[in-house]
């Protein structure tokens, strides 16, 4: 049953993805659909981009150590796009294709050259991630070896990206989001009729021993940071077809992202207090728990629901770094010859994040890295030119490899050796960003 569903799933999605291939007569439509995504579309592709796999499956993970205080994580990206909200207009007014684009017009061609490096670097590891849930999905579904794992669902990325571009990404996240969404709401349906017990809320939310404050503080910092300045959620927003679509889009997402972060704690927290611990040694402990309790069509349906979070977030992750480094070669990328660059780079880049997933295998290590390090570097200057702050734009390069640098040591600190030091390392990032901005220009 469960192969008969996935089959049956993946033959929808090629489907979906052929026929959008079709579709394309310029550059322009594989790169944001056109500029023509209504308010469905641009909320189910911006839904299914914020589930991805690393997410999901990340989420659930992170309550064997943090219990309920887990939620946090969607709840932050929540957060995020609430933040984004009146941004996002001028976002849509001003974007061409990327967010590079976006900044080289308020810091100019140098910045946005030095973006279009750092920016892929970056997101080479959320690529990195995606590869690492969907081996981990493979592995607990069908006892596939990791690095098989990765090796194929590496494949399946950079096929399905290189076919449609945007408009494959736009339709298939469509139907993808309501799969998802569907996928794990049932599963914490038939878990919560069971009569088996879960750990008190109260006691381990919103905070706990294992979650404070300040890891809510770094949280905020690194990953909510992200969805107001984010290259794959900004890729979205360009694609919508004016800025009230875009607006009330951002609006949906940041408000069912509140209670989904809840479902996923709760299936979490149930897994960990109710499953056998070497049932969840190098598994997923969400898809773990459906396989023990669930029944076997439901099974089927959440392996189709998890590969699609893996593939809606990746599609667009790798698409969009992929653009951001044609953009190098050449700033109008509206053209066949750059179509043709972001398609190499496309297939460079999901390699690069096969080799990553290879050699690292913890989904939200490998997530928080990369995103500490961008959040460090672009956070402040993006939020500083949308909202017309004054600043010295000589210096812009200079405060984003500096905030990006001491952001990315920080986390690496306070993950590999447990020290408060590397967290103060993290939001001393973003106070040395903004003081070298805010440095006077000399006449």
């Amino acid at each position: 049953m469960k192969v008969t569903i996935l089959i049956s799933y993946f033959i929808l999605i090629i489907g979906l993805g052929i026929y959008s291939w079709l579709k394309i007569k310029e550059p322009s439509d594989y790169f944001v659909a056109g500029k023509r995504s209504g308010f469905w579309q641009i909320s189910g592709s911006l839904l299914a981009t914020v589930l991805g796999g690393s997410a999901i499956l990340g989420t659930v993970n992170l309550t064997k150590d943090q219990s309920w205080a887990a939620a946090w994580y969607l709840l932050a990206a929540s957060f995020g796009l609430w933040l984004l909200v009146p941004l996002v207009g001028k976002v849509n007014r001003l974007g061409k294709y990327t967010l590079t684009n976006l900044l080289g017009q308020f810091y100019g061609e140098t910045a946005r050259k030095a973006a279009s490096i750092i920016i892929p670097l970056a997101w080479t590891g959320i690529v990195a991630a995606q590869v690492i849930a969907s081996a981990k999905i493979l592995f607990s579904f069908f006892n596939l070896p990791y690095e098989q794992g990765v090796l194929i669902s590496g494949a399946v990325f950079i096929l399905y990206t290189l076919i449609g571009g945007q408009i494959s990404i736009i339709k298939t996240d469509f139907v993808q989001s309501f799969i998802i969404l569907f996928g794990v709401m049932l599963t914490a349906f038939f878990l919560w009729d069971m009569p088996e017990q879960v750990p008190g809320f109260s006691s381990a939310f919103p905070f706990n021993a294992q979650f404070s404050g300040i890891d809510l503080l770094i949280l905020v910092l690194t990953f909510s940071s992200t969805f107001v300045v984010g290259p794959d959620i900004y890729s979205r927003v360009f694609c919508a077809r004016d800025e009230k679509t875009a607006r009330r889009s951002v609006r949906l997402v940041a408000s069912i992202l509140i209670p989904f972060a809840f479902i996923l704690a709760y299936v979490g927290v149930f897994a960990f207090s109710h499953l056998p611990g070497e049932n969840l040694e190098g598994s997923a402990a969400l898809i773990e728990v459906i396989g023990f309790y669930l029944p076997e069509w439901i099974a089927g349906l959440m392996a189709a629901a998890l590969l699609s979070a893996v593939l809606s977030s990746a599609d667009t992750t790798l698409l969009t770094s992929s653009m951001i480094l044609s953009e190098l070669l050449n700033p109008d990328i509206n053209n066949l010859k750059s179509l043709k660059q972001t398609r190499y780079f496309i297939v460079l880049s999901g390699i690069i994040s096969m080799v990553i997933a290879l050699k690292v295998t913890s989904i939200i290590g490998t997530l928080l890295l990369a995103l500490a390090f961008y959040s460090g570097a672009f956070l402040v200057p993006l939020v500083a030119a949308l909202t017309n702050w004054k600043v010295n734009k000589r210096l812009s390069i200079l405060a984003m490899v500096a905030g990006g640098i001491i952001a990315l040591g920080g986390k690496i600190t306070a993950a590999y050796y447990g020290s408060d030091v590397g967290n103060w390392m993290i939001v001393s990032a973003f106070v040395v960003n903004a003081g070298i901005l805010m440095i006077p220009e000399k006449r």
